[in-house]
């Protein structure tokens, strides 16, 4: 028989596992939420932000699942939504929040700082300690350098009104100032660093206002540079104010200050200043040979290596070998002697002076083997040259060392026709469209995830660190254009490339408007591989471009040009900045340049940039039927490397897509 004490122990027993019950089960029905619902109620808490929905979005997403992995988010949402209605408490009670459930979390840093610009006002102290902390664990990124202008600001405030402003806590905050226009000299606090700057009572030096007159600059604001850099030293400063005048459209002071400061001036400066002056004096003369010529003549030291550069690539072609012979004997250190060599080694090429041709260019290859900008270039001339005196095994080793060491530049393009005995240049005639994809092969569920709820401001945090996740985020947002820039650069700053397979590829030549462009090239008896890496480098894929001269769409047809290729067609309602149209245009226009320059691919590209009627001429006078040695001599330089990038786009697509 059980004993009461005993009864009443069971009872209570059963009662609070009961209770425990109860309270576990309605406890998981509000922790419990299915994913899809949780997604759902993300996605609709983001179209309430977007909208201006403040109040509305800050309460969905405190509706988020505290288990999802959305969470994160959603309270780094609602401190953003509270901030933008200035509720200044929700927001850094979110905030704080959020620093102590997700510490290392890649949104803390974001957090962490708009954290610190809420306590600015209310808690100058804690703001303070938040942005140190920033500066100190997160040395690189865009929020430390911000937080060097707060730190001065904060500092600032605190001394308003204070009779005493001791001169350390004043070199403390030029410090900070310094720091972040060294930093970002064209960030977004620029002017609000120049204006605190302005208003400490204190010494500024005459360097400490050229840096605030170039960060102006750089901003836009051409008249505000103006007047800082006038308070700065001219010895130092003459460079750029003549890269100012020219924004502001002041020749008269660009030539009087260029002559100024090659006459004696310039070791003040330094030499890429320099040689951004001369680019500017350059760009208001009638001829860069002759004002090449007079400034060399005029300056005494810095900017003379660069100015005889000039006057090399503008000299007759009879006369700038011997041109960049004097460069690279007078200056042999100087920034452009690796071009000087190059340009020599080319010429015994042309020459066919085998012997100082393979002494020039394996004398080159040993000192700049790495050289991406000429290396390619000597390594497949070495191959050409190897070619003449029926050196199989070397020929054949150079061409192959272009295309893997190089393998997305022009000249791998070249090695490879050569190697495959091409006569015309066309080695694909199609290629196989693929799609852009996440650029590892390791998928990131929870970045795709990001995209297809449309966060993008989430999404940018995640990828800021790497360009090709940038570069993937900006093609899921529909930037195309920007998106293969930021591709473009940095695969560039790439030592070694990636096989062609590598998907990072495709972020730097993605496919667009093939279809279009693959019916148009058709109708036009045209390559349309070719036609997409002309087209990527006239637009960037952006239908709407317009040049400075007027030409516009994809193909950068003029209005005069379209209209005619359109009469000859029978094609009314010219639109260029329709694709199909343009593309079409486009198509027939290369098709007619073609017809008349004997089917030679290099030729018609060059003519689709410069006129059918420049190539013509060229003919007379270049070897022409060498299409290696006809694109080097080609007399505009924006043309001969208008030739060279098509055809790395083509070769690039042909190698990625084929």
């Amino acid at each position: 028989m059980i004993s009461w004490d005993t009864f009443k122990k069971y009872v209570y027993t059963v009662a609070a596992s009961s209770a425990l019950v109860v309270l576990l089960f309605y406890f998981g029905l509000n922790i419990y939420q299915p994913p899809s619902k949780t997604e759902e109620i993300y996605t609709q808490a983001l179209k309430e932000y977007n909208a201006k929905n403040y109040s509305q979005a800050y309460y969905l997403f405190s509706k988020v699942n505290i288990i999802s992995d959305l969470k994160p988010l959603a309270i780094y949402h609602q401190g953003v939504s509270a901030s933008d209605i200035e509720d200044k408490k929700s927001a850094e009670k979110q905030y704080k929040f959020f620093l102590m459930l997700y510490p290392k979390h890649m949104l803390s840093i974001k957090v962490r700082y708009n954290l610190a610009q809420i306590l600015a006002d209310s808690n100058p102290d804690a703001a303070k300690k938040h942005f140190e902390y920033i500066i100190n664990h997160f040395p690189s990124s865009d929020y430390a350098i911000a937080s060097e202008y707060y730190l001065g600001h904060l500092l600032l405030k605190s001394y308003e009104g204070q009779k005493i402003f001791p001169l350390s806590a004043k070199e403390d905050i030029q410090n900070h100032f310094r720091h972040y226009l060294k930093k970002a000299p064209s960030g977004r606090l620029v002017m609000s660093v120049i204006n605190d700057w302005n208003t400490l009572d204190t010494t500024i030096s005459k360097d400490d206002y050229l840096l605030m007159a170039k960060s102006s600059y750089n901003i836009g604001d051409y008249k505000r540079a103006d007047e800082l850099s006038k308070k700065s030293e001219i010895k130092s400063s003459w460079a750029f104010d003549v890269v100012n005048a020219k924004a502001m459209g002041n020749d008269a002071r660009i030539k009087f200050l260029t002559e100024w400061g090659l006459k004696g001036n310039a070791d003040y400066i330094d030499k890429e200043d320099v040689y951004k002056a001369i680019d500017a004096y350059m760009s208001i003369v009638p001829s860069k040979y002759n004002a090449a010529v007079n400034l060399f003549g005029m300056a005494k030291s810095r900017g003379k290596d660069y100015l005889l550069l000039i006057k090399c690539r503008y000299e007759n072609s009879s006369e700038s070998a011997d041109c960049y012979k004097n460069l690279y004997l007078w200056y042999p250190t100087s920034d452009f002697t690796a071009e000087a060599q190059a340009k020599i080694f080319l010429d015994m090429v042309h020459k066919n002076n085998v012997p100082d041709a393979q002494r020039i260019g394996i004398d080159f290859l040993n000192k700049y083997k790495n050289d991406s900008t000429y290396a390619p270039m000597v390594m497949y001339y070495m191959g050409r040259v190897s070619e003449r005196v029926k050196a199989y095994q070397d020929y054949v080793n150079y061409y192959r060392g272009v295309i893997s060491r190089f393998p997305d530049n022009y000249y791998a393009f070249r090695a490879y026709v050569r190697l495959k005995n091409n006569k015309n240049s066309i080695i694909a005639t199609g290629i196989k469209e693929k799609p852009i994809e996440f650029p590892y092969e390791k998928r990131h569920l929870f970045l795709e995830k990001l995209v297809a709820l449309g966060d993008w401001d989430v999404l940018n945090e995640y990828t800021f660190y790497d360009d090709f996740l940038k570069s993937w985020a900006l093609y899921q947002k529909g930037e195309n254009s920007h998106a293969m820039l930021v591709a473009r650069d940095a695969m560039d700053k790439l030592e070694e490339k990636p096989h062609r397979s590598d998907l990072r590829w495709r972020l730097v030549y993605p496919v667009f408007y093939y279809e279009q462009i693959r019916s148009a090239s058709d109708r036009a008896g045209v390559n349309a591989p070719l036609m997409l890496g002309l087209t990527r480098e006239e637009s960037y894929f952006n239908p709407n471009a317009q040049s400075s001269v007027g030409a516009k769409g994809l193909m950068q047809l003029m209005p005069a040009t379209g209209a005619d290729t359109a009469f000859k067609h029978g094609i009314t309602g010219v639109n260029l900045l329709n694709p199909d149209m343009n593309i079409t245009l486009g198509c027939y226009h290369y098709a007619a340049a073609r017809s008349q320059l004997d089917g030679i691919e290099l030729s018609s590209v060059a003519a689709y940039n410069s006129g059918v009627g420049a190539v013509k001429q060229w003919k007379q006078s270049l070897n022409y039927y060498d299409p290696d040695l006809f694109v080097e001599q080609i007399p505009y330089q924006e043309t001969r490397e208008y030739v060279k990038k098509v055809f790395r786009s083509y070769w690039n697509y042909v190698r990625i897509y084929e």
